[in-house]
């Protein structure tokens, strides 16, 4: 790790907390320069749904790459993008009856939250927007402004204005009711909060902790937008793509977003690659009015086209989740049981929160050890989150489970920590 330690800024982050150099990686195993290998309950933050490199998108890219396939093209047509949008929109939007139109901002997640942004307070002439604690958005300026976690938002260096921030799905406790408490909001008009141009959130707060969000929240929240006629965005970027098992995590749930923000295992391969999906009324934007470099990325339209056909033409993926989530959750009653703690999630993103925030950690670092990749996540890095790809052999999630357990177990019986 000499290189990585002598020649890379002090910023990166992964790296400390898994210091190995990987070399080679399939599906759920990443191997490193030794020879070790070690079961992968990371999947690149959700850019890895599908792990890595799966057959079924690998060679589709092969193929293009050995023919010459145009890779950067702007905006410009080409036949990849052509493939990829007929095919998401004849596997993904048709069949659940959405009519979005199709928005390719720069390929990053944050690049679609901020193309969200931009095209909200254009459409409404409004510049306030509606996050909630404990939300993650990117750390761009804009999307950053967004996000709750006070150590993220403390490196722009300048104010982060133009976003109020309200109490997200029992973020006060049960028993309060903090749809009524944006209703009061609005309804009031000397309650100092200015007309928003759009509430955004995610159903699942990944990186805030893995909160989610109930039924009765999202509906009240969605149908609270319609009555004052405020944009809804939802942030799918790490929760959608078949994370929480349907393609979309909203889908259960009697809502209709006006803009939806995908990005991370959008291109099933973990190549760069953005979605801002918009209502079409809301296609407001004069040609070139909001544009990237690397938005016509070819690359990943390939990979993300075959993503599509393999593992979204039919429910056996979603059906796998609905399986494997019940599995891991089992698992992780087991294991917090002998730390007092809290289960939550949805799908294949479940965590453990902990009531002593150093547990969390202190199990990713003998995972680690043990051949698992596993991260924190909440506002003190309390929670350990489950992440694994959603194509996961059976016995990889069972032998990477155990790991955690064992992990947990050891952490427990070593007293490296004071349990309550």
């Amino acid at each position: 790790m000499d290189t990585f330690e002598r020649l890379e800024s002090n910023v990166r982050g992964y790296c400390r907390a898994f210091p190995t150099v990987f070399r080679t990686a399939r599906e759920a195993t990443l191997i490193n320069e030794e020879g070790d290998e070690y079961i992968d309950f990371f999947a690149g933050a959700g850019a890895l749904n599908y792990g890595h490199n799966h057959p079924a998108l690998k060679q589709p890219l092969i193929e293009y790459l050995t023919g010459d396939g145009v890779l950067h093209s702007l905006d410009m047509a080409t036949s990849a993008k052509q493939e990829f949008l007929e095919t998401f929109d004849e596997v993904v939007l048709q069949p659940r009856n959405l009519d979005f139109k199709i928005m390719f901002p720069g390929p990053t997640g944050t690049n679609s939250v901020e193309a969200a942004l931009k095209l909200a307070r254009k459409v409404t002439g409004r510049h306030n927007v509606v996050s909630f604690t404990n939300g993650f958005h990117g750390m761009t300026l804009g999307s950053l402004a967004l996000t709750g976690n006070s150590g993220k938002r403390a490196g722009a260096g300048v104010p982060l204005n133009n976003v109020t921030h309200l109490p997200y799905c029992d973020y006060l406790g049960s028993d309060v009711n903090t749809i009524a408490v944006l209703e009061r909001f609005l309804e009031d008009s000397s309650s100092g909060l200015d007309l928003p141009a759009a509430f955004i959130l995610e159903t699942v707060q990944a990186e805030g902790g893995v909160n989610i969000a109930t039924r009765g929240w999202l509906e009240a929240l969605a149908e609270l937008a319609k009555r004052f006629d405020v944009l809804l965005i939802i942030d799918d970027i790490q929760v959608g793509c078949g994370r929480t098992g349907p393609f979309f995590s909203f889908e259960p749930f009697e809502i209709e977003p006006d803009i939806i923000c995908l990005s991370k295992s959008l291109s099933g391969y973990g190549l760069p690659m953005a979605l801002t999906l918009m209502k079409p009324e809301l296609d407001v934007f004069e040609p070139g009015e909001h544009n990237g470099t690397f938005r016509g990325h070819n690359a990943a339209f390939v990979t993300a086209t075959a993503a599509l056909n393999e593992f979204w033409r039919d429910d056996l993926l979603t059906h796998k989740v609905n399986r494997n989530a019940r599995f891991v959750r089992d698992a992780l009653l087991d294991i917090a049981s002998n730390f007092d703690a809290e289960v939550r999630g949805r799908g294949m993103i479940q965590g453990i929160q902990f009531e002593n925030p150093d547990i969390a950690s202190l199990i990713s670092q003998q995972a680690f050890e043990s051949g698992l990749i596993i991260e924190t996540a909440g506002p003190n890095d309390d929670v350990i989150k489950t992440l694994p790809p959603l194509t996961i052999s059976d016995e990889q999630l069972e032998r990477g489970l155990q790991i955690l357990a064992d992990s947990a177990a050891a952490v427990l019986s070593n007293e490296l920590v004071e349990v309550s």
